[in-house]
């Protein structure tokens, strides 16, 4: 089981805790990984951890397709590939949601499925090189001959060599979305996953490898955020958690399209989704996160004395995730997790020489 760290987005302040970064790569912490909403930007700290760390992979989870062109990911994530050695960074991308796409991107919500196809195909061409990069897609297209084109665009081939194989991950959790992720990605962020969840998304990651014509479970990475508190108080660190499940579930997207209901209905919580909606929507933020279950937050994790934790552990273990990323800013923490997942004793191996 591969352990991964993340660190999030920014508060009203930005400090990166880089001892806790260096402390989990020297416990053999497969990855560190950044995020973005509407504040700090999800690339920027990782070219900061690439000059003070030396073989942790690098991630975003995730970058936000609005906030860039496939060709700006694709020469963000070569760039700080290239900073950090080589073999380093994972594209960890999502769509984000309609709220901040058209609010705070000033995009179309358009089609995401087919916008994610796009990117990712885009992205891929840049990585290769192979060609100069053209694409005719549904959602996105280059050159650009839309409105307000001059006409005089052409195809261009990235002048950096880089990694032509840079992993593409995706954030996804509907039935669609998860199926083009296992067809088209290299990894993927399952939103809301608990053991247990597996025995859903197989059938629709087995179409996808289907689709990609034949592609292994061996060669994909499933990992699922999950929140690690070592405490003797475990209703007091649930509750810790209940306000971010609140802002989700019940603010993060209009009534008629939020993603973290939806996850949250589908984990079997459906009148506690309706509620903390109507509450948070309605203005009363404290009230939604007082209907937050006790529940819900303690499936996805691992929280308590050390004893507790060792016993919840092989619920994960045998969930069908080949690594987990876990929010903590405890070292005592990330030490429990290095030596049940073993990776105390496995150091991270030196990123191989680039291509």
């Amino acid at each position: 089981m591969k352990l991964g760290l993340m660190l999030g987005y920014s508060g009203a302040n930005l400090k990166l805790p880089v001892e806790l970064v260096q402390r989990a790569e020297a416990l053999g912490f497969d990855s560190v990984w950044t995020a973005e909403a509407y504040g700090s930007d999800a690339t920027t700290p990782l070219a900061y951890l690439a000059a003070v760390t030396k073989r942790i992979r690098l991630g975003t989870s995730i970058m936000q397709l609005a906030g860039r062109t496939p060709a700006m990911a694709a020469m963000q994530a070569a760039t700080i590939d290239a900073l950090a050695g080589g073999h380093r960074f994972i594209a960890g991308l999502g769509v984000s949601g309609p709220q901040i796409v058209e609010g705070w991107y000033g995009q179309p919500w358009g089609r995401p499925y087919w916008r994610m196809r796009d990117y990712v195909a885009i992205m891929r061409k840049v990585f290769s090189r192979a060609a100069p990069v053209a694409h005719d897609g549904r959602e996105i297209s280059l050159p650009y001959r839309g409105e307000g084109a001059l006409g005089i665009g052409k195809p261009l081939k990235s002048i950096l060599h880089m990694n032509p194989e840079i992993p593409i991950w995706l954030g996804t959790g509907n039935e669609s979305s998860v199926r083009l992720t296992a067809e088209i990605a290299d990894g993927w962020f399952p939103l809301s996953f608990v053991p247990g969840m597996m025995d859903l998304y197989r059938p629709w990651l087995e179409e996808g490898f289907r689709r990609a014509g034949g592609k292994r479970w061996a060669d994909f990475e499933i990992h699922p955020l999950v929140s690690l508190v070592v405490t003797d108080d475990v209703k007091s660190a649930l509750a810790r958690m209940k306000p971010g499940v609140a802002l989700y579930v019940g603010g993060m997207g209009h009534r008629e399209k939020n993603f973290h209901n939806d996850m949250m209905v589908r984990r079997g919580y459906p009148e506690a989704a309706a509620k903390i909606q109507e509450l948070y929507l309605a203005g009363r933020a404290q009230e939604a996160i007082a209907a937050v279950p006790d529940d819900y937050c303690d499936e996805a994790a691992l929280v308590g004395p050390p004893q507790r934790i060792r016993a919840r552990y092989p619920a994960w273990e045998s969930s069908g995730a080949t690594g987990l990323i876990l929010q903590c800013r405890q070292a005592a923490g990330l030490e429990l997790m290095a030596e049940l997942a073993g990776s105390r004793d496995r150091p991270a191996a030196d990123p191989a020489p680039p291509a």
